[in-house]
């Protein structure tokens, strides 16, 4: 059986979309299988819609969190309930076109494969901003954790061992579209364009994808640590060399006030202290939240139509 996980949010006028056109390619193929609707604390009538798919759909799983924890706990709170022999994750808005599903399912089955990645031939219609952002942000994680981010996304498949080895991680602080890489397995690469958006806006502002690209980085590697080391070390080199600049103008007899330079040296010393310290002290704020163990989501519902007839 084939478990496809869907996070959900403010997603009211794609669930029904999703689940007829993800079912219906399904059915054709003969591919047994789940739809688990992840709601990640909508404020809208996702919950509800989702209601009304399952009344639809006795495939359909819903999951709905108490409130709304993002993405990544929306994503392993798929995982932890999918029952399948493979599970893929894959967008509500169907700017991952689900037929290529059937591509991924095919090569798993079929292929000594245990995760299939699908990559992004094409991103679609954004702005030069965020393709500038998206490349530096992926660029610099494959430097610092050596796995290949290029094109990548959440929309993939894996196996149940892989399922099961994501499972098994305690970590809370999690970034799953490098984990899936990191577990490690034989994986091959699907390749997409990203269609048009079903319905709705991005979800993504700004401040968003900057918060969640510090998260990810500082979830997945410890680069920016190695970034104050180097910074220490840089600041040693300006200052032997200031020093031994300093005490040959001394001994020289040309030795000048330098009012400006001090300043401007102490100014940018500072600085470099301050957002050190700042990059010391979020990583021991992950450590803060890590070791108080709290869940990484919260349950309220659980609406399963196959479980109900089997209680009636």
């Amino acid at each position: 059986m084939l478990s496809i996980v869907i996070p959900s949010y403010n997603e009211k006028d794609n669930i029904l979309v999703a689940a007829k056109r993800i079912g219906s390619l399904m059915r054709e193929n003969d591919i047994e299988y789940e739809l688990l609707f992840v709601n990640d604390g909508s404020k809208d009538s996702t919950w509800e819609k989702i209601r009304e798919a399952a009344e639809i759909d006795p495939n359909v799983v819903g999951i709905n969190f108490s409130r709304n924890f993002g993405k990544e706990s929306a994503i392993f709170a798929g995982l932890k309930h999918a029952t399948g022999d493979a599970c893929v994750l894959i967008d509500c808005d169907m700017q991952h076109p689900p037929e290529t599903i059937i591509d991924m399912y095919k090569l798993w089955k079929n292929g000594d494969v245990d995760v299939v990645e699908g990559r992004k031939s094409s991103r679609g219609k954004e702005s030069l901003l965020y393709k500038a952002f998206c490349k530096v942000f992926y660029s610099s994680l494959n430097k610092s954790s050596g796995i290949d981010m290029r094109n990548a996304s959440d929309f993939k498949l894996l196996d149940r061992k892989v399922v099961d080895a994501l499972n098994d991680m305690p970590e809370r602080l999690t970034f799953f579209r490098a984990m899936s890489g990191w577990v490690g397995f034989r994986t091959e690469n699907v390749y997409f364009d990203v269609a048009e958006r079903n319905s709705g806006e991005s979800k993504w502002s700004v401040k968003s994808l900057i918060k969640y690209a510090i998260n990810s980085i500082t979830s997945f590697t410890s680069a920016p640590l190695h970034a104050v080391t180097v910074c220490g070390l840089v600041m040693l080199l300006v200052s032997l060399v200031l020093a031994v600049n300093t005490l040959y103008n001394k001994l020289s007899g040309n030795s000048l006030e330098g009012f400006t330079t001090v300043i401007l040296l102490q100014l940018f010393t500072s600085s470099i202290v301050m957002i050190s310290l700042g990059v010391i002290g979020y990583y021991i704020s992950k450590i803060y939240e890590e070791i108080k163990a709290r869940p990484r989501y919260i349950v309220s519902e659980v609406l399963n139509k196959k479980e109900q007839k089997s209680e009636e």
